[in-house]
């Protein structure tokens, strides 16, 4: 390990201003937490009196020639790029700046999966972009959708020769994933780079117990929110590039535009600070939350009730192989979409069917244990490198409590099939939260920030809705995933989705309607 890796340059120079106690005649204007009596601001004082803004030797981020290109470069070098940017807006900073940059000009044509974040449909109304979306591969045990097939990403190129990139997710929030160095090739024999929505890996490939990374798999520019799986503060994230096909100085110019000219520098250390847990610790930095992932699964393989989301491959091997528990150790089968499973993310379910995902999460809430999301049938845990074992444990715990509050055949709970006909899930079938289309990949649709005119629209019931456009994003949150995007035919099964999610008691961004059962709607042409 280089010395040079030990270091952690932002981090450092703040420590070094907090030291010197210099008097600021410079913003921000809590002139060091000063302004506020330790009372009024508490903890809050501690992190403002290193609360900087660009002064002598405290660098640019969007010109950056000091600590932060230092620890620009000390990212690139830790996580395998060319070239690496910190973040300060979240990885929808990054989604944002990528999209714009591709798409260069209005007009410009983006293949990308449908099941993508929030942030990326917002990219293409920035960037006055067309996109193609691409139906995501269905895992079929669980009905949960991961990403295009490398056959379907190369269709669509085929059909659209004109794309400026292809944008995919993975892993999912579920932490599944499959094939992605597949679709880099496809996209590169194409003369496309491949944009990969990298969010909640940014520790892959960073341990052998882990999946590999997309950058290890050939994609051209990879986000990464830093600060969902590893260590660094909220809204800190990275993309990293690699290869020719990215204009980066174009990129430099779409990020300063997109994110603030007075960053946070307590969140741009706290990205230095992990990149350099990694750096420093590597392998021994994962040891103890591996521990804790481990102690979950045997636990679990004790409570069959709760069992673990796992690709079929590794569904039958016990969770102490010394194999990966990431990754299968063959394809799960010709055109397989889930062959990889993130270990820190722990997606159960109650197999009994008697509580539903929504259930399941506050009752584990009521007990101390806040998982990450839920949807109606499943909850995701979201274990790190900051877990316990002896969280697990307690954690195991409040199963087995659950097992003995809500027994199978309780008549404390709808019945699985209660559930079934009400539309609220079944042992198997589409869980997915978001609209998927049956023809492989869409015609085009036109994005732009052209606001929808009230006069235009109107509101009708979920039952009514079908066959109707959205005049509304409608966003199950998390994931952030949108159901419905505005323009888009709201399907039946979309409709019939609509009411499952809200009668479950899930929450929606982006409509207030849905809370009352209506959805807004383009008026239908004289």
């Amino acid at each position: 390990m280089s010395r040079r890796h030990e270091r952690a340059p932002i981090y450092e120079m703040m420590e070094a201003y907090a030291r010197r106690k210099d008097v600021s005649l410079h913003v921000p204007g809590h002139k060091d937490g000063a302004v506020y009596s330790s009372e009024a601001a508490g903890f809050l004082r501690d992190i403002m009196k290193v609360d900087l803004t660009e002064i002598t030797g405290s660098d640019d981020l969007h010109h950056p020639e000091g600590v932060i290109r230092e620890a620009q470069e000390l990212a690139a070098d830790c996580f395998g790029a060319e070239e690496s940017f910190l973040l300060v807006g979240g990885s929808t900073a990054g989604n944002l700046g990528l999209i714009l940059t591709v798409c260069d000009q209005p007009g410009k044509l983006l293949l990308l999966q449908r099941n993508v974040h929030k942030s990326v449909l917002h990219g293409l109304m920035l960037a006055g972009a067309r996109g193609v979306f691409l139906d995501p591969q269905l895992d079929p045990a669980s009905g949960l959708a991961v990403a295009p097939g490398a056959e379907t990403v190369r269709r669509a190129l085929a059909a659209y020769p004109e794309a400026a990139a292809v944008l995919v997710t993975m892993p999912n929030y579920y932490g599944m994933g499959g094939d992605l160095a597949s679709l880099a090739e496809v996209c590169h024999e194409h003369g496309v780079p491949l944009l990969v929505d990298e969010a909640h890996g940014a520790h892959y490939g960073l341990h052998p117990a882990l999946p590999r990374g997309a950058l290890q798999a050939g994609a051209d520019g990879v986000v990464q929110s830093t600060h969902k799986m590893l260590a660094a503060m909220t809204m800190g994230a990275m993309l990293h590039v690699q290869g020719p096909r990215l204009d980066r100085a174009l990129l430099r110019q779409r990020l300063a535009m997109i994110q603030s000219s007075s960053p946070s520098y307590p969140l741009m250390a706290s990205l230095d600070l992990a990149r350099r847990e990694l750096h420093v610790r590597r392998e021994e930095a994962f040891t103890a939350g591996l521990a804790a992932v481990d102690r979950l699964r045997r636990g679990l393989a004790e409570l069959p009730r709760f069992p673990l989301l796992l690709p079929a491959q590794q569904e039958d091997r016990s969770p102490g192989d010394s194999d990966s528990p990431g990754e299968a150790t063959a394809p799960c089968g010709a055109g397989a979409g889930y062959t990889a499973q993130d270990p820190f993310k722990a997606v159960i379910h109650d197999g009994c069917g008697v509580l539903g995902g929504f259930e399941l999460q506050a009752r584990l809430e009521a007990k101390g244990f806040v998982p990450e999301m839920c949807d109606d049938r499943y909850v995701v845990l979201a274990l790190s490198l900051g877990s316990r074992a002896e969280e697990m444990a307690n954690l195991l715990d409040a199963l087995r409590e659950i097992d003995r509050e809500a027994p199978a055949g309780s008549d404390a709970w709808k019945s699985g099939e209660d559930k079934e006909r009400e539309g609220l899930g079944s042992p198997q079938g589409d869980f997915s939260t978001w609209n998927i289309s049956a023809s492989g990949f869409s015609e085009p649709v036109h994005f732009s920030l052209a606001p929808v005119r009230p006069q235009d629209t109107e509101h009708v019931s979920f039952e009514e809705c079908a066959g109707r456009r959205a005049a509304e994003m409608i966003i199950p949150y998390p994931p952030g995933i949108p159901l419905l995007y505005p323009g888009e035919v709201i399907r039946r099964e979309t409709a019939e989705r609509l009411k499952a999610l809200q009668t479950a008691g899930a929450r929606f961004q982006g409509a207030e309607s849905t809370k009352t059962g209506t959805i807004q709607v383009y008026r239908r042409e004289a």
